[in-house]
C-alpha cells in the first residue's frame, strides 16, 4: 500500500513496531520515525495495517498524540467486529474519527491498487475519504454506517476462502488416495465449476428454500464414499461435514436439500 502511495505523488511518513521494516521504505521514498506519533504529526490522514486488535489499540495508544483531530483514521487490519465498535466510541470521546476498511487484497495486489477495499462507518467521513481510498484498490465498497460491518463481511470472506481451500485440500487428497496427481485432479475445475453453489443453492439458502435438489441424507452417503476412497484419510472439511450431516439426518430432516445443513 505504501509503496502504491508513494508511486501516485503522495508524501508518506511511515512507523513500524519493527524499525527496519520502516526503515525498508525509505529507498522507495517514504520518511521512516521511530516513534509512531511523530510519523503521524501533521499528516492529511492515518492509516493503520496491524495483525490483531490488541496490536491496533497499542499502535493508536502511542500514536494519537500525534493525530489532530481533523485528521481521520483508516484501519485496514482485519480485526473482531465488535472492537470496531468500541474503538469507533472510545476515539470519538477524544475527537478524533475512526472509518474502518479490511481489503480482500494480497502485497501484489495492494501494490496495483487491485482487489476490493470494504468501508463501514460515519457517511460523511467515508465521502471525505472516498477518492483518497478509491486511488488505493480497484473496488471500493461502502456497506454502511454500522461501524463493523465491514469488519463482519471481511471475516465471512476469510471464512469462505478457508472453507475453499480445505475443500481443495480434501479433494486432492481423495485424488492422491487413488493414485491420481495432483495435476491429473486439477482438470477437474476446466469442466466443473463450484462457485454455482454459491449463486444457487447459496441463494436458495439465504431464502429458506430447501426443496431437494440433493438430499441431505444421500450427500451423506457420498460424504460417506469420500471417506472410503480416500482410505479413511483424515478429510478434515468432508470429516466435519459427515458428522453435520448425520446429525441433521438424525433430527429428521434428511430429506431436505443439503442447504437445510444449518438448520437448527
Amino acid at each position: 500500500m505504501i509503496r502504491a502511495m508513494l508511486r501516485r505523488g503522495l508524501t508518506v511518513n511511515v512507523w513500524n513496531r519493527t524499525a527496519s521494516k520502516a526503515q525498508a521504505l525509505e529507498s522507495d521514498g517514504a520518511h521512516a520515525f521511530t516513534d509512531a506519533a511523530e510519523a503521524a504529526a501533521g499528516a492529511d490522514r492515518v492509516h493503520l495495517c496491524l495483525s490483531d486488535d490488541a496490536s491496533v489499540d497499542a499502535v493508536l495508544d502511542g500514536a494519537l498524540a500525534g493525530i489532530a483531530t481533523d485528521c481521520p483514521i483508516v484501519d485496514h487490519s482485519t480485526v473482531l467486529p465488535q472492537r470496531v465498535g468500541q474503538r469507533v466510541a472510545r476515539l470519538a470521546e477524544s475527537g478524533h474519527a475512526l472509518l474502518h476498511a479490511p481489503v480482500f487484497m494480497g502485497p501484489p495486489m495492494a501494490l496495483e491498487c487491485k482487489g476490493v477495499m470494504m468501508a463501514s462507518g460515519e457517511l460523511s467521513l467515508f465521502a471525505r475519504l472516498r477518492v483518497a481510498l478509491e486511488g488505493m484498490c480497484s473496488d471500493l465498497r461502502y456497506v454502511g454506517e454500522r461501524p463493523d460491518l465491514a469488519a463482519i463481511y471481511k471475516l465471512m470472506g476469510n471464512a469462505m476462502i478457508l472453507a475453499v481451500v480445505g475443500g481443495i485440500n480434501d479433494a486432492l487428497r481423495i485424488a492422491e488416495e487413488q493414485n491420481l496427481s495432483r495435476a491429473q485432479a486439477y482438470e477437474l475445475f476446466e469442466f466443473y465449476d463450484p462457485t454455482g453453489q454459491i449463486r444457487g443453492r447459496g441463494k436458495r439458502m439465504v431464502e429458506n428454500a430447501y426443496d431437494p435438489i440433493w438430499s441431505i441424507d444421500m450427500a451423506h452417503k457420498d460424504a460417506v464414499l469420500m471417506q472410503a476412497t480416500a482410505h479413511h484419510e483424515r478429510l478434515p472439511v468432508i470429516d466435519a461435514m459427515e458428522s453435520l450431516l448425520r446429525n441433521v439426518s438424525d433430527r429428521g430432516l434428511g430429506d431436505r436439500d443439503l442447504g437445510a445443513v444449518g438448520l437448527r
